[in-house]
């Protein structure tokens, strides 16, 4: 029920690592799903009791309002330097290295990930002291340094201020989980076009296809200098692309057919997250059935679209409106993998007949504004224009003032009247003569929208089109 707004949902924290953000979204929701499917709860709940919790208190700060049926999750890689990460070299403090957002559509399975660069220049909130952390004022800052300050609270504070975007939940890992949790599942196969040479990511490998190990695909996720054009936003590309195979190869027979990998996979990933007290097993599972048949081409990656800071050329700054419109877009809720358009395009175009009920464009419909609210029968109007009606004109009470929304319709016209009070949040319909059009629709004071936000039925923003996106479906033309 995309666009119906509830009350904002308690979250908590996650920890993940620099590359296992997508991952943990389809990968990880896809692993659960299989074990779910086996009928093993009893042992999957065991696994998932090793996962470590944190708390964090989401009320210090306005929220934005959540949607039902759509899952949000802040999926970050740790960039500690310290156990098994040390050998990785040192950084000062605590910072995520990888950062996006997973935006999962409960009900059908689409998901949109949108990587959010370290480099990004915002304006991070005020964060409070606390024990560990000095806290900070509000200043514009790199977008990643906000956990440095203030923790893992801060950092998702800060995402949710600057996109409008409602966090259900937080997930982080390290670089060690990371690898154990490719070798558990055989390795990634990967087309290398050039020979890589780069130490500071301990990576060295030939060109041509091959299956990467833990340890090679961690380096490969984290090279920057050793590929490209050495910036960040190179590596991201690389990144969506490894997390597109990775998805691939976790959704394949050998993996999915094999309890031992499963059980692996699932043990390096509980071994090495770390989650708000809120993401329980129930919410786990929620997820893994959403995503248990998921279509690779409605898994989209996509980068918040950026350019240079005009301040500093080594910094980069969202592009406006492009940003806010793809943010408004996961905030309400919009499919923006399609999937609505393409499940309707292989089906023969309504006629109108008795059987298929009226189109939209055979409808007249009048609107009445008797909900008090200035401008809102035009707005409504623009709406009903988008989708195919024809107005015939908008204003206010004369013959007709109920306090409910209701749809008025002339003799012979209740399929059309159902058909635009099913697309109403809150509407009842009523027959009456003398209509000098089809519908008439006066807006009442309990007036709630429509079901879907309002718009256009199919999103305006399209991921791969707009915005230069790409889908966990692997390419037609390989360099390799």
């Amino acid at each position: 029920m995309a666009g119906k707004r509830s009350a904002p949902r308690p979250s908590g924290v996650l920890n993940a690592m620099r590359m296992s953000a997508g991952q943990w979204v389809a990968c990880v929701a896809t692993a659960l799903a299989i074990a779910v499917s086996l009928g093993g709860y009893g042992w999957y709940q065991g696994i998932v009791g090793n996962i470590t919790t944190a708390q964090v208190d989401t009320d210090t700060w306005d929220r934005p309002s959540s949607v039902e049926g759509v899952m949000n999750l802040l999926i970050m890689g740790s960039d500690i330097r310290s156990g098994e990460n040390a050998e990785y070299g040192e950084a000062e403090g605590a910072r995520p290295d990888t950062m996006l957002i997973a935006s999962i559509n409960v009900d059908n399975g689409a998901a949109t990930l949108v990587n959010l660069p370290r480099d990004l220049m915002v304006d991070l909130p005020a964060c409070e002291a606390t024990e560990d952390y000095p806290g900070m004022n509000a200043h514009s800052g790199m977008i990643n340094s906000a956990m440095t300050f203030g923790g893992v609270g801060c950092q998702w504070q800060t995402i949710e201020q600057i996109t409008g975007v409602h966090l259900d939940h937080f997930v982080m890992m390290d670089f060690a989980g990371f690898k154990d949790m490719v070798d558990a599942i055989g390795g990634v196969e990967m087309c290398i076009p050039q020979p890589i040479e780069d130490p500071k990511a301990h990576l060295s490998l030939d060109a041509g296809t091959q299956k990467l190990n833990g340890e090679e695909s961690l380096g490969y996720v984290r090279s920057r200098y050793g590929q490209g054009d050495g910036s960040d936003l190179s590596r991201i590309d690389r990144q969506q692309e490894f997390m597109g195979a990775m998805l691939r190869q976790v959704l394949s027979s050998e993996v999915m057919t094999s309890p031992v990998t499963i059980t692996n996979f699932l043990g390096a990933i509980t071994d090495s997250v770390t989650t708000d007290e809120e993401l329980t097993v129930d919410i786990m599972t929620d997820i893994a059935i959403s995503m248990r048949e998921v279509d690779l081409e409605r898994v989209q990656f996509v980068t918040v679209p950026n350019g240079q800071h005009p301040a500093d050329p080594n910094r980069l700054a969202m592009s406006q409106p492009a940003a806010s419109e793809l943010f408004d877009a996961i905030s309400s809720g919009t499919d923006l993998s399609g999937g609505d358009k393409k499940e309707e395009s292989g089906k023969p175009e309504e006629s109108g007949g008795a059987e298929s009920g009226p189109a939209p464009s055979e409808i007249s419909v009048q609107v009445i504004n008797n909900a008090g609210i200035d401008g809102l029968a035009g707005e409504v109007e623009g709406v009903l224009l988008d989708r195919g009606y024809s107005v015939t004109g908008v204003g206010n009470p004369v013959n007709r003032a109920p306090l409910d929304t209701t749809v008025y319709y002339a003799p012979g016209q209740e399929a059309a009247a159902d058909l635009l009070a099913g697309s109403l949040e809150s509407a009842v319909t009523e027959e009456v003569a003398g209509l000098p059009q089809t519908l008439e629709l006066v807006i009442g004071q309990d007036w709630g929208g429509f079901t879907d936000g309002g718009g256009s039925s199919e999103p305006e923003l399209s991921v791969t089109e707009d915005l230069g996106g790409t889908t966990a479906e692997k390419a037609e033309e390989s360099a390799c």
